[in-house]
């Protein structure tokens, strides 16, 4: 904010600087100024009238609302080219058009007579005298004829004549201060009212809409100084310019307010009510040919710009804030060139004056809004800034937490995984190996019980805890490391048993839902049809036989296929109360595979196993 404020006090610095060398001007020595005429008015609606006039004469005080003709007679005394240089008349302002003689010679004209398209009252005029239309040692005769339109600020200025030279330096000064600098104000204006018209659209900020509506309308004022031939009709025209005026004004006013961040309602009510009293006062007065309303309503636009001031002095001397100083820089800068464009050159007091002030003091108000712009985008850069810091901090804390809890919840899923595991052999233990010893127990209790049959609850329990022993170790994914570990377990007993074991185990790949439960389940559901074989089939040998079957789902088929004597024969072999196979099925279900006990097709007992699966 402190830079932008620097920027805005050096512009203005160098504005006055300019300011005051414009109106000082070249150095006036080879230039004469004629300061009174013999005119001729011709107002519309009252009799003519012909007398001396003081230069520069306005119209509008003279017959103010009418419209009409006049006739200006000067004299250029003798010997005004004495330094034998070309002559040269400016005319700072005349009209509304005019056409100029010397000698009854038409030099030049400015627009058509009566022609209301063109106004030669905004611009300065260098007109060049021709060396042969002078008379040599006597006075000269300067003739203006000129129309005049009714509020539009006719009239004629003080003539300055002499060497071209020294006249052109001053005519170009003029143009700069009045013509250039009108067009780079109205420029800079539309510019500026564009970008904050779009920062309003975008963040509907009141004091963007606010200088938008300002800046648009004093483009206006400006062109109309700059524009000579304006399309529009008078008095319309005129109009529409006082109303962009009085806008431009009053929404200056609002804006001064919204950059200090103070809206007293009774202030903001005496804008927005003077504004609305200005427009219709100015309508009013082109409309009704008063031009007493259109002062009226400029004396509401000054007072309230003053009424602004002491708020804008408050928030400098005592809330300090430097955005209020500039304020009042520019504030007292527009306060003082309105009083001046009101007093002098609308009234005519202390003198009269020839130019307005108001349109360059209003143009450091485009410097502040710049300022405010810069100062804002800068402000919220820094903003952002911190935010992202803010921000990356506490994400890098909200990383830390996160990662300390998914370190904890990783610990309680490892402390969980190896509880359930330990409920897992504990509950295997205890159904498994744990029957089998409490089964052998009571055997060994009852007397007369047979050697064989305890070797075989023995067997069974050795059985069962070898089987948790391997579901333990890991398999990974590998079905037919499970069932080589089953033969190994196996083997013995068979080879006591006298069956041969023709074994038929197929690649298969990978499963990614083989896990411990259903390598112990598998290992059940086989050793309960091996144990079913070895106690009632009476066979002599066994075929086990794995492959891989693609389809949909792909699945894991195991058959176990005997050639004893067969289910009719052996309905032992569904178990004394049937629950062997009940057990087998359960056990399938338990992992999504299906159970089918058949007849062999060469006789025997064939066990079938379909497991769902897919590859890892």
């Amino acid at each position: 904010m402190q830079g932008a404020v620097r920027a805005v006090t050096r512009c203005l610095a160098l504005a006055i600087a300019a300011l005051t060398a414009v109106v000082a001007g070249p150095a006036a020595a080879e230039i004469h100024s004629v300061s009174a005429a013999t005119a001729t008015l011709r107002p519309e609606g009252l009799p003519s009238a012909s007398r001396e006039v003081e230069l520069p004469f306005r119209w509008d005080r003279e017959y103010p609302g009418r419209g009409g003709t006049v006739s200006y007679r000067i004299t250029l005394p003798p010997g005004a080219t004495l330094d034998g240089g070309p002559l040269a008349l400016l005319l700072s302002g005349v009209g509304n058009q005019a056409a100029i003689s010397l000698n009854g010679t038409v030099v030049t004209r400015l627009g058509i007579l009566g022609e209301r398209g063109y106004d030669a009252s905004k611009a300065s005029h260098l007109i060049r005298i021709p060396a042969a239309l002078l008379h040599a040692g006597q006075p000269d005769e300067l003739l203006i004829e000129a129309t005049v339109q009714r509020q539009r600020g006719a009239g004629l200025s003080a003539v300055r004549y002499g060497s071209e030279a020294a006249i052109e330096p001053l005519e170009a000064a003029q143009r700069r201060w009045r013509h250039t600098s009108s067009i780079v104000y109205a420029v800079s204006l539309l510019l500026m009212g564009g970008l904050a018209a779009g920062l309003w659209w975008r963040q509907r900020d009141a004091l963007y809409g606010c200088f938008s509506l300002a800046a648009f309308s004093g483009v206006i004022r400006n062109l109309d100084r700059a524009w000579l031939d304006v399309p529009v009709p008078w008095p319309l025209w005129g109009a529409m310019v006082a109303v962009g005026y009085a806008c431009h004004i009053g929404f200056i006013a609002r804006f001064v307010l919204l950059v200090l961040d103070r809206n007293p309602p009774w202030l903001v009510r005496t804008i927005h009510t003077v504004l609305g009293t200005a427009v219709v006062l100015a309508c009013a007065s082109f409309g009704l040919a008063r031009p007493a309303l259109w002062t009226a309503s400029l004396i509401l636009l000054q007072l309230t710009s003053m009424a602004c001031l002491p708020l804008v002095l408050r928030e400098a001397f005592v809330a300090r804030r430097r955005i209020a100083w500039v304020l009042v820089a520019a504030g007292t800068l527009a306060v003082t060139a309105g009083a001046h464009d009101l007093l002098a050159v609308r009234i005519g007091l202390f003198g009269g004056a020839e130019f307005t002030l108001t349109s360059h003091a209003m143009f450091f108000f485009v410097l502040i809004l710049g300022g405010v712009v810069i100062e804002r985008y800068s402000r919220s850069v820094t903003d952002y800034r911190a935010l992202n810091a803010n921000l990356a901090e506490r994400v890098a804390e909200r990383e830390q937490q996160l990662r300390g809890a998914f370190d904890e919840l990783r610990a309680q899923q490892q402390e969980q995984a190896v509880l359930i595991e330990r409920q897992r052999i504990m509950r295997e233990i205890h159904d498994g190996v744990g029957s089998q010893l409490v089964g052998l127990l009571n055997m060994v209790t009852q007397r007369g019980s047979s050697t064989a049959v305890l070797e075989e609850h023995v067997k069974l329990a050795l059985d069962e805890m070898r089987m948790a022993v391997d579901s333990l170790q890991p398999t990974h994914d590998d079905l037919a490391t499970m069932l080589a570990t089953l033969r190994y377990r196996l083997q013995p007993r068979l080879d006591a048993a006298g069956i041969a074991l023709d074994w038929d185990v197929a690649a298969i790949p990978p499963v990614a839902s083989f896990t411990a439960q259903v390598a112990l389940q598998f290992q059940r559901i086989l050793l309960e049809a091996f144990t079913n074989v070895l106690k009632h089939a009476r066979a002599s040998r066994i075929f086990m036989h794995a492959s891989w079957r693609d389809g949909a789902p792909p699945r894991v088929r195991i058959v176990l296929t005997d050639n004893g004597v067969g289910i009719q024969d052996a309905p032992a072999m569904l178990g004394a109360t049937g629950h062997g196979t009940a057990n087998m099925r359960a056990r399938a279900m338990a992992i999504g595979a299906t159970l089918r006990i058949e007849a062999g097709a060469d006789g025997g007992t064939s066990v079938v196993l379909d497991w769902p699966c897919h590859p890892a």
